[in-house]
């Protein structure tokens, strides 16, 4: 019976991921990911055996409490970091596991496989940990987002890493307990330093890869204590993170070697500097209400702006005017709009905008040339025609919304500062383009002010 309860938990999983594919079903998916995550661990303590009942309950009500408090306090343009704090606690919560086995074990009595479990989740556990809070403090802003580097920096992860295979085959053979400390002390710094020379700019993809990591981990902590359901879980949080980094490296046109190694998004923050001073035509309200009011189709684009701005209730009036003025309105989503897959559409949803409305990449180019008004709030990198045009462009070859291929571009954003790429946009000095310098979410709440004027 615990064996089949455990293959229910795991479906429960497998269902709950499936559902997270679409944003109608996504919600359910995730109670339903998170039901059969609370069975498996209920039925784990049932039948364990669990010495300290105590110990569990205050752990589950920290749990809980903290949880809740995430949920309701953190913001959606946090939502990044938020992913890698929870990475970095689940590969810190696989080693520990692995950790407790090196204590109550003779590990000279271990058998090579079961060694080796052990090593590989405390290696990429350890990894997982260190690596996603300092992805973490660069996206809050507690350490510099440029890369950090020093010299020979390649050289020294690639002795850290010789030094931590080296270790712990001596430990797996030998048995001696200090061997799996010396290891887990090489991936705790290994985890660091290889961290800090990736840009901000490339820090969510990194949260996905370490995402991944996590559920290996997870895994390999499930071959130690001979758990499936753990196994299972981990397979499958490491294949949708791995997954999930492949798509985002790809909505990038980089490999996933040139994000690790480039030190991207520091090469345009002169270059940036420089054009900012060339002349822009500047909007007021009345002028994107003009523009917008006499459209007939409208693409909206969300970016990070939006998100910040938490503008997407505004947006979604916007549309309804626009529709009541009999204008086509769609939302453009290019994939890592926001940093994240899925957060303009998350963000969206929430102001309730019909599906329907939400064009992906490949839906909504091909629209862009017979539109007559590309509203763009807050997006820059991902619209940015040097990608295109550029060979020598940092983004080059990046795939992009070709906005500026529709009659007329608005884009709403606080200064032509330049993007997470660090480069300046060559978009906003266009003819057809209007720069509407504002919050997103007083410029649409000024623009539909105006809109019902006339």
């Amino acid at each position: 019976m615990t064996a089949i309860l455990y293959l229910a938990s795991a479906v429960a999983f497998i269902v709950g991921l499936k559902r997270l594919g679409g944003p109608r079903t996504a919600r359910s998916g995730n109670r339903i990911a998170a039901l059969g995550m609370l069975a498996a661990i209920v039925i784990t303590l049932v039948t364990e055996g669990i010495l300290n009942w105590g110990v569990i309950v205050g752990g589950l009500v920290v749990g809980a409490v903290l949880g809740a408090w995430a949920a309701v306090r953190v913001q959606m343009t946090a939502m990044p970091q938020m992913v890698a704090i929870f990475n970095g606690l689940g590969g810190a919560a696989s080693a520990l596991v692995a950790a407790t086995e090196v204590v109550d074990t003779d590990l000279t009595t271990l058998s090579a496989e079961t060694a080796v479990t052990i090593l590989v989740s405390v290696v990429i556990g350890w990894i997982t940990f260190t690596g996603s809070l300092v992805a973490f403090a660069k996206l809050q802003g507690l350490v510099p987002g440029r890369p950090l580097t020093f010299a020979g920096q390649r050289l020294v992860n690639g002795l850290i890493v010789v030094g931590a295979i080296g270790v712990a085959i001596w430990a797996g053979v030998t048995g001696e307990q200090v061997g799996y400390w010396v290891v887990a002390g090489l991936s705790l710094l290994l985890g660091v330093t290889a961290v800090i020379p990736i840009g901000g700019a490339d820090m969510p993809v990194v949260i996905s890869l370490l995402n991944s990591f996590s559920g290996l981990a997870a895994a390999a902590a499930g071959f130690v204590i001979e758990s499936n359901p753990l196994i299972i879980g981990g397979a499958l949080v490491g294949a949708a993170g791995l997954i999930l980094t492949v798509q985002m490296t790809e909505a990038m046109n980089r490999s996933l070697a040139n994000v690790l190694f480039a030190g991207f998004g520091t090469e345009g923050a002169t270059e940036a500097a420089l054009m900012s001073d060339r002349p822009v035509k500047r909007a007021t309200p009345e002028d994107a209400a003009i523009s917008l009011g006499y459209a007939d189709s409208v693409m909206i684009v969300p970016g990070y702006g939006l998100a910040v701005a938490q503008a997407q209730h505004a947006a979604r009036e916007l549309a309804d005017v626009l529709e009541g003025r009999g204008a086509k309105v769609h939302y453009a989503i290019h994939p890592v709009a926001g940093r994240m897959p899925g957060h303009m559409n998350v963000l969206l949803a929430e102001a309730d905008v019909p599906y329907e409305q939400l064009l992906d990449l490949e839906q909504a180019d091909p629209q862009l040339p017979q539109t007559d008004v590309v509203l763009i709030l807050g997006a820059n990198d991902v619209v940015n025609p040097s990608a295109r045009d550029d060979p020598g462009s940092a983004i080059y070859g990046m795939p992009i919304l070709n906005v500026d291929r529709a009659r007329t571009v608005i884009v709403v954003k606080r200064s032509l500062s330049p993007g997470f790429a660090g480069i300046d946009n060559p978009l906003f000095y266009n003819e057809n383009t209007l720069m509407f310098f504002a919050d997103a979410k007083e410029a649409l709440e000024q623009t539909v002010s105006a809109l019902r004027t006339f």
